[in-house]
């Protein structure tokens, strides 16, 4: 009877499996095409076996979890289709199934004990199931395939007991698999496995220096940064992303890879202070969106603010307000954190901007002070709406050369950003020209030339004003001869660097921390012995770290100072936002706390006097938070002011060695 049994089932299983699969697949579909490359699939082994261990082995325990079940799940079913479906008996065979079933249920034992004490940041409704269809599925199948190695008689018993037995796999192994087509929580293994065989960004999964992947947050040989975001066509009928249909199908699929683990919620900066958004609830709404229907399932934590359940949509209809909240998309800084901790690689901030882009370009409804620095942005080249040729006003004293004055070219260009304009900012540039000029550095600005990198345009969703400045900067740019660009603002550091290219704008980009180091290592600055005791941390710019890898060299320079640092317990990658990138400071959504308060009582934890930062944004941020509070200095005013002058003996000549961080990164991440 159970030889009967087994196979009918195991067959039934994958019939109604594959035509779940197909159906999701027809869901994807419904997004926009590009062409279909099924050579892609090769790919997906390795990324899945190997690429994904430098995001998944964060979490060391659920890392070893998810090895034990998904890798005895995927060996149990195999060996079942072969052994019980085919009926290829043999007590290799059986013996290898047997160990499968094992593994896998030592793996759902480690889920299920989390079932019943979950972290908040885990969804819960389905999910409650998964571990005991798993428990379910790994049981009945070692009990019904016992007597393949002789342990058990071959009849099991009386029909009652095959009954059972046929009943527990079955309730295991449809709940799997029915789940992986038809929107259960085994959906993400089908949706994960192919998102990354055909993820839109392939650079993500490259060792670019073919060195171990490491987990340390100062680390940045993790694969390639793929952090651009991809240009719009201004010439399409539809600017930017209205409905679920809008998106690419890979992001359709990408969006159904999501396995609500939360730790995109975890590291969220504006789901922390109270505002309503939440990226893990944003992918689960598009994928209500895509598949039609309410949020009403929905068993995670919400958005901060508004009720899980009133919000539905489909393929069709229109993301805002049906599905999203406006005030959603604008709560986001950008910050990429959601991004670097998903374990399926999922690209949240592509489909925030995407969705932007439409409110921006097609509805006109950008939030009030957003749109007013855009309206500057297409009057005055700069979001402040300030005369272009006072740019350079602050240094008038400073006697700086203009490249148009340098036919010959300069080593450095030196970009200002525009920072220029701002009076704090304007005590950093000085620094920095001191810096150069000690070092030795043959530099020189563009001046009133210079534009606004259109970095804030384009996060906020206007590519068109974004592509306007990008292309006149890349004129001016190329008439110039220089050998590389040095700026402070990692913000025009990334967009310079990383988006400009796609416009034909290929230039040599540093950020200023990154050429302080090779100064110092060049022997071209003298510092003096730092006669202070106080202790210094380093706040990592989302643009500048997570964005563009760049962790070691500010860590170098303060060591280089003599300074004692104290790492936060968020740095590095997992470095907590100061709420000031994607527009999210113009479009001002309310929340329960503010994040820089936030970022500042990380800071407090660390006992440090001294905010050690290298971003104008951030430095405007975190000044905003009210006193008493630790002194801000950007790392340029640092070095400026331990600079020796020539005629001083007091020299410190010592190579910068990278600080070590504090914490481990398989620790819980703070909230």
């Amino acid at each position: 009877m159970l030889q009967t049994l087994l196979p009918i089932l195991i067959f039934t299983a994958l019939a109604v499996g594959a035509i779940g699969a197909a159906r999701r697949i027809r869901l994807w579909r419904r997004g926009r095409r590009s062409p279909m490359r099924w050579q892609r699939l090769l790919r997906m082994p390795k990324r899945y076996l190997n690429d994904l261990h430098h995001v998944v082995a964060r979490d060391k325990a659920m890392a070893h979890t998810h090895v034990a079940t998904a890798g005895g799940f995927v060996a149990a079913m195999a060996l079942a289709i072969v052994v019980h479906g085919f009926g290829w008996h043999g007590p290799i065979l059986g013996g290898l199934l047997l160990a499968a079933s094992i593994v896998m249920f030592v793996g759902a034992l480690a889920v299920n004990r989390r079932r019943l004490n979950p972290p908040a940041k885990l969804s819960k409704g389905p999910w409650q199931r998964l571990s005991k269809s798993l428990l379910a599925y790994s049981v009945g199948m070692f009990l019904v395939s016992l007597p393949l190695v002789g342990v058990a008689p071959t009849t099991l018993g009386g029909g009652a007991l095959v009954l059972v037995l046929t009943l527990l796999v079955a309730w295991g192994l449809l709940e799997m698999i029915v789940g992986m087509g038809w929107g259960g929580p085994m959906k993400h293994a089908f949706a994960g496995s192919l998102h990354l065989a055909f993820h839109r960004r392939p650079e993500r999964f490259d060792d670019q220096h073919g060195e171990p992947q490491s987990t340390n947050p100062h680390d940045v040989h993790r694969g390639s940064r793929s952090t651009a975001l991809f240009p719009l066509d201004l010439a399409a009928p539809k600017l930017g992303v209205e409905k679920p249909s809008d998106f690419q199908w890979e992001q359709l699929l990408g969006f159904d890879a999501c396995v609500q683990c939360g730790r995109c919620q975890a590291v969220c900066p504006a789901f922390a202070a109270g505002q309503p958004l939440n990226p893990k609830k944003l992918i689960q709404d598009m994928v209500v969106g895509m598949a039609g229907g309410t949020d009403a399932r929905y068993a995670g934590s919400g958005y901060p603010g508004i009720d899980v359940g009133k919000h539905h949509g489909s393929s069709a209809s229109p993301i805002v307000p049906q599905l999203v909240e406006a005030e959603t998309l604008w709560a986001c800084t950008t910050c990429r954190a959601c991004v670097e901790e998903c374990p399926m690689m999922i690209e949240h901030v592509d489909a925030i901007v995407d969705m932007r882009r439409f409110i921006t370009l097609e509805m006109g409804e950008t939030p009030e002070k957003g749109a007013a620095a855009i309206d500057n942005l297409i009057a005055t080249d700069n979001p402040g709406g300030l005369d272009n040729a006072s740019r350079l006003d602050w240094a008038a004293d400073l006697d700086l050369d203009r490249i148009k004055d340098r036919p010959e070219g300069v080593d450095v260009l030196l970009w200002l950003g525009d920072g220029a304009f701002d009076m704090r900012n304007q005590r950093t540039l000085r620094a920095l020209v001191k810096i150069l000029r000690a070092g030795g550095v043959d530099f020189a600005v563009l001046g009133e030339e210079e534009r606004d990198s259109g970095d804030v345009a384009r996060r906020l969703g206007d590519e068109a004003t974004f592509q306007r400045l990008a292309e006149r900067n890349i004129a001016t740019l190329s008439r110039y001869r220089f050998r590389r660009i040095v700026t402070a603002d990692p913000h025009s550091f990334h967009v310079i660097g990383r988006e400009y290219p796609a416009f034909g704008g290929t230039f040599e980009i540093l950020h200023h921390s990154t050429f302080m180091a090779e100064l110092f290592e060049a022997g071209r600055l003298s510092v003096g012995v730092n006669p202070h005791s106080e202790t210094v941390t380093y706040h990592d710019p989302c643009y500048l770290g997570r964005y563009n890898g760049e962790f070691a060299a500010p860590r170098q320079l303060l060591a280089a100072l003599g300074l004692e640092v104290a790492e936060m317990a968020r740095s590095g990658y997992r470095s907590r936002c100061c709420g000031g990138g994607g527009g999210a400071a113009l479009s001002d959504v309310p929340g329960k706390a503010r994040i820089p308060d936030m970022r500042m009582e990380d800071v407090r934890e660390t006992g440090a006097t001294t905010v050690a930062v290298a971003c104008p944004q951030c430095t405007a941020m975190l000044e905003g938070v009210v006193e008493p509070r630790p002194q801000i200095r950007d790392l340029a005013e640092l070095v400026a002011e331990a600079l020796i002058e020539p005629g001083f003996d007091e020299v410190v000549a010592t190579a910068p060695t990278p600080a070590r961080a504090k914490v481990q990164p398989d620790e819980e991440i703070p909230a």
